[in-house]
């Protein structure tokens, strides 16, 4: 029994100090053995590892590709055009030993990349036009401060991966005063377009309306013709008629011109009853 009170204690403590020395390290991160805040191991596989209790502790340091979105940067481009930058990055800790002694953790790491990519940022587009950080010529400028970027990271022991641009938008009262002039520049388009198409009435209308004119004046003139033709074919009929018989033609344009005179109307004729005008209302004889 005093035996057994006697290991029961040094189990327990073994227990625990066994407990307190074993640590895994995952596949995502890398770890530093400190011993009073002197780093003595770096581990980089994933596994089972020991350290001394009480003595030693552990940091873990992630080990994947890891992103940074920085805040929106003003940037003056080289023509003096004003625009909002909003940046990202990855990047990852290849050297924990460096990253430990230069930032101790990635708070700090961050805090000092978002620094020097802003700086960077500043630097690299501050010296191009706004039109060519609008154009497919970034892609450039973009790889200009990505090697900036990794040169400074390197004291840390990261390493840039990539460094892109998210947004790039003008600033408020720019774009204010850009949707203004674009406004006014598509009114007065606008009002090109309306006057052209005005113009444009104007002479489809006058086209049209001389066309009009010439079709009446060539129908009026063939009517004419076809007029004139048909009077002379009348009066041709006329003279052939009145060769054969001048006195029927004498009576057919006296009873036409009776038709004309006497028939629906309201005017009164007073002429002798012996006019030539009546001729044809006295005793008509029979041709022999």
């Amino acid at each position: 029994m005093k035996v057994q009170k006697i290991l029961l204690p040094v189990i327990i403590v073994i227990a625990a100090l066994a407990f307190f020395s074993m640590f895994t390290v995952k596949e995502v991160n890398q770890a530093i053995v400190l011993q009073f805040g002197d780093p003595k191991k770096i581990i980089i596989e994933p596994g089972l590892n020991f350290k001394i209790p009480f003595i030693q502790n552990v940091v873990f340091l992630d080990k994947r590709i890891l992103n940074l979105d920085t805040p929106p940067e003003e940037v003056i481009a080289s023509d003096q055009k004003r625009l909002i930058v909003d940046a990202f990055a990855r990047f990852q800790i290849v050297d924990p030993l460096k990253f430990y002694i230069s930032v101790g953790n990635e708070r700090v790491a961050r805090s000092r990349l978002a620094t020097i990519i802003n700086s960077r940022l500043r630097n690299v587009l501050g010296q191009q036009e706004l039109q060519t950080l609008l154009s497919k010529d970034r892609s450039k400028q973009m790889s200009l401060i990505q090697e900036g970027v990794n040169a400074e990271a390197e004291n840390f022991g990261i390493k840039i991966v990539d460094v892109r641009i998210k947004r790039a938008d003008l600033p408020q009262a720019n774009s204010e005063a850009i949707y203004r002039r674009m406004q006014t520049e598509r009114e007065r388009e606008a009002k090109e377009f309306r006057a052209r198409g005005a113009e444009m009435a104007v002479t489809i209308t006058s086209t049209a309306d001389k066309d009009v004119s010439v079709l009446l004046a060539n129908a009026n003139k063939d009517a004419e013709i076809m007029k004139g033709e048909g009077d002379g074919e009348r009066n041709a009929i006329f003279a052939e008629a009145f060769g054969r018989d001048p006195e029927f033609f004498a009576f057919y344009r006296a009873m036409q011109a009776y038709e004309t005179a006497l028939i629906g109307g309201e005017t009164s004729v007073i002429l002798s009853p012996d006019s030539e005008f009546f001729k044809f209302f006295g005793n008509i004889k029979p041709k022999q």
